[in-house]
């Protein structure tokens, strides 16, 4: 899926490129770029959309996204208000086979890690390697010149070796004229914002500006799932983070985030998350 192109920042003079973003909330566009993504989460929470995968990003959280897979990192609505005064914060490392040459990339003793990174979809590192990668990225972020590199190289053997990812998604990429990723992405704010409630499919059919037939094959083509069960995952994730956040009734929770049967919720519940509601409450505790 082709969506809103984004280019990074680069001088054509480095192996990488290192950005900070402190922001009221992160960038809020389906996009994709050239380049392999490794980001931190610092600060913040909300929904990650890559691919075909959705699901919960928080603080702490450490994700490789490969090159060209469709992602955005939504934050939570509160987020978009000022008066609650929070940010979220990303340390990213940006790279492909441009940066630093394509015959660096080739060279005998990077196979391991040329090999890992052309497999990337998006995933999420795990266990002992979050703590260990997230340290490795603080360093980059201290360090220059020659160490700067060595550093760099370090983390891609790090996580080339690891056991500890979990692979999200690994859907292929279409490519959509521009007037399409406008589309998606109204679909995907319109969804965001009045998933709490009731949506029939001729209402989004018309953000789309599709016939219903014609919005229900659309979706399903680009995003490999039924805009009902996206739809699901997204109330899904919103009742996670209440879940998290302490709220103890999950009734509650089912009708506060969309659904209007608790039995459906427990099952859709169990489906995303592979837990039950009740389950995921107690082990947040």
């Amino acid at each position: 899926m082709k969506v809103i192109p984004f280019q990074v920042p680069k001088t054509g003079q480095e192996a990488f490129r290192l950005q900070v973003d402190r922001l009221p909330y992160f960038y809020d566009r389906l996009h994709q770029h050239s380049e392999i993504q490794i980001m931190l989460i610092e600060k913040g929470e909300g929904t990650l959309i890559a691919g075909d995968y959705v699901g919960r990003f928080n603080a702490g959280d450490v994700y490789v996204i490969g090159s060209g897979q469709p992602h955005v990192f939504r934050s939570d609505e509160s987020y978009y208000h000022s008066r609650n005064k929070k940010n979220a914060q990303a340390t990213a490392l940006y790279f492909d086979e441009h940066y630093a040459g394509e015959n660096f990339w080739q060279l005998q003793e990077l196979k391991d890690i040329r090999q890992f990174l052309g497999k990337v979809g998006t995933i999420r590192v795990e266990g002992k390697t979050l703590k260990e990668v997230a340290s490795l990225i603080h360093q980059v972020m201290q360090s220059q010149k020659v160490i700067k590199l060595i550093l760099f190289l370090q983390l891609l053997h790090v996580l080339a070796q690891s056991k500890n990812l979990k692979r999200l998604s690994v859907a292929p990429v279409q490519n959509l004229a521009q007037e399409e990723d406008k589309r998606m992405n109204d679909v995907l704010q319109f969804t965001f914002k009045q998933s709490n409630r009731k949506i029939k499919i001729s209402e989004v059919a018309s953000v789309a500006n599709l016939s219903s037939e014609a919005f229900c094959r659309y979706f399903k083509i680009r995003t490999r799932k039924t805009y009902t069960n996206f739809l699901n995952e997204v109330r899904i994730s919103h009742a996670c983070k209440r879940l998290i956040e302490g709220e103890p009734n999950i009734q509650s929770v089912c009708y506060e985030v969309g659904f209007q049967n608790l039995s459906h919720f427990n099952r859709q519940f169990k489906k995303v998350t592979g837990k039950t509601p009740s389950k995921y409450l107690q082990q947040g505790k």
